[in-house]
């Protein structure tokens, strides 16, 4: 049988094991109440890779003598989620808890977050949702009001060490096979991810064959671990950015090979799309005023077919935008507007365009002259007198 990963023979068992995230499990804290209390709640756990998510999750069943069943987004269905609350109402007659754990819930559509809402609801599971994108834009808000979202932090380099440290210790790896400075290096190296220091730990040792863990040894293993495409790195903020940029530049050749790059490399098609529905607007805007319409409805199929289908609607919206005129207008517009409104934060509403609920009001002059007429110019205009020669459009 295969060893397990060190990073999961190693993960904590217990909260006093967890290394980082103070803010949520040090005492009064909110995963510290929960165990605690031995009340389990909803939760959606949002972080990066190798904080913690599924450690803290676990840990939070066991203090709570609840049945944990993990699943995970990326390969269940709604017939498994179904499967886990025939289990959880089962347990429930008996007195028993549920933690139903889904992993990168954000790849769940919303039918299939529709699910969970009746039994959360009736408390029939306790549902633990883990995230690296922002619950806001990925999950549903009927979910969200009946989970608490709980933050999670990068861990800090100091974080990284003493994990490693521990490492050492349980490995029972003397300083001379893994000196101070070899820990450093790989704390640095691991972008505030306790898996990946530990994976490259593991794969250090296993290249340095029971000699010295240096310099060298390190950069080699975690070249071999490094991702050719990371969604948080920089390589990841480049091919996007000349996404845009060929869209800017209208060459639809080159939009539509960084967008073939973004997709194999397993982009999330939900983020693409929404950077084409600012696009339109920012850089298309009054142009091609349907442009906007375009993107939005390629997000919508997007969020309701998925991939691979909406893969045409993806290359269909870029090529348009990418085809389409260019026109900075709304954008130079908003900036001027909000320059103005930073300017002149407080300039009264001129009298002929307030609303004149009492007669009180009428007599002072609110809505004087005003009429219910499409297209109705004020002989005073509309905005306070001294923004009065202003104009936010150029030309």
């Amino acid at each position: 049988m295969e060893m397990q990963p060190l990073a999961e023979r190693l993960r904590p068992t217990t909260l006093s094991e967890v290394v980082g995230q103070s803010h949520l499990v040090s005492g009064g804290k909110i995963i510290h109440e929960i165990i605690a209390n031995k009340r389990p709640v909803s939760l959606i756990l949002w972080g990066p890779s190798g904080t913690g998510k599924t450690t803290l999750a676990r840990i939070i069943a066991k203090e709570t003598d609840a049945e944990f069943v993990e699943l995970s987004a990326v390969t269940a269905g709604k017939a498994d989620v179904m499967k886990v609350i025939a289990r959880a109402e089962q347990n429930q007659r008996l007195g028993m808890q549920t933690i139903l754990f889904v992993d990168e819930i954000h790849r769940f559509n919303k039918a299939q977050q529709d699910a969970f809402l009746p039994h959360v609801e009736a408390g029939t599971i306790s549902l633990i949702g883990a995230t690296t994108e922002n619950p806001s834009f990925e999950i549903i808000n009927p979910l969200l009001s009946r989970a608490r979202v709980v933050v999670l932090e990068p861990l800090d380099k100091s974080a990284i060490v003493t994990i490693l440290e521990n490492a050492a210790k349980t490995l029972k790896l003397k300083p001379k096979i893994l000196p101070p400075k070899s820990i450093d290096l790989l704390a640095e190296l691991s972008g505030g991810d306790a898996r990946v220091a530990l994976g490259n730990l593991e794969l250090a040792l296993q290249l340095s064959a029971g000699g010295v863990v240096n310099q060298q040894i390190i950069e080699t293993a975690a070249q071999s671990r490094l991702p050719g495409y990371d969604k948080k790195g920089e390589y990841h903020y480049n091919i996007i950015s000349a996404f845009i940029k060929s869209m800017r530049g209208s060459d639809a050749n080159a939009t539509l090979y960084y967008l073939a790059r973004m997709l194999q490399a397993g982009e999330d098609p939900k983020f693409i799309a929404r950077r084409m529905v600012i696009f339109a607007s920012e850089d298309i805007g009054l142009a091609a005023p349907a442009a906007l319409n375009l993107a939005v409805s390629t997000f919508l199929a997007v969020e309701r077919i998925g991939l691979p289908e909406a893969n045409y609607n993806l290359y269909h919206c870029a090529a348009v935008l990418a085809k389409a005129q260019k026109s900075r207008e709304v954008a130079d517009a908003m900036h001027a507007a909000q320059a103005a409104a930073e300017q002149y934060p407080e300039a009264a509403v001129p009298l002929h365009l307030r609303n004149a609920p009492t007669k009180l009001m009428k007599d002072l002059g609110y809505g004087k002259g005003t009429k219910w007429e499409a297209g109705f110019k004020h002989p005073k205009g509309f905005l306070p007198s001294e923004l009065d020669d202003i104009n936010f459009f150029k030309g």
